[in-house]
């Protein structure tokens, strides 16, 4: 049985939206936890894509943030739900990304938490 090459590629930040409406909330979450889910996920992908920017390995990675092989596995597979939000921020900062939490008035109809990449 010949087995099929391995191809990396980048995960778009549009996967966590992609649909018709929020998945999280078709699955049954509150408003609330579907925002932190949804938050996570784009905190994820972000974790991902910026350990394939830097060329690490699943092991190196792992040295570098400071948890074992296999919860990098975890996250290079897109499972975020061991992770809280605040590891997930800790997770980026030892990859040299900066993250910044905003307070500010409650917009009508805007989500309370999101995730926005600076350029």
């Amino acid at each position: 049985m010949r087995k099929t090459p391995t191809r990396t590629k980048q995960i778009s930040d549009d996967t966590a939206d992609s649909g018709s409406g929020n998945f999280w909330i078709e699955m049954g979450r509150s408003p609330e936890e579907a925002e932190i889910m949804t938050a996570k996920v784009r905190l994820t992908v972000r974790i991902h894509n910026r350990i394939k920017e830097l060329g690490l390995t699943q092991v190196k990675a792992a040295r570098r943030l400071r948890i074992s092989q296999p919860d990098v596995s975890k996250l290079m597979r897109g499972i975020h739900t061991a992770f809280s939000l605040d590891k997930l921020m800790s997770l980026l900062r030892s990859l040299d990304l900066a993250t910044d939490i905003v307070i500010r008035p409650k917009r009508r109809k805007a989500p309370n938490l999101r995730v926005v990449e600076a350029a």
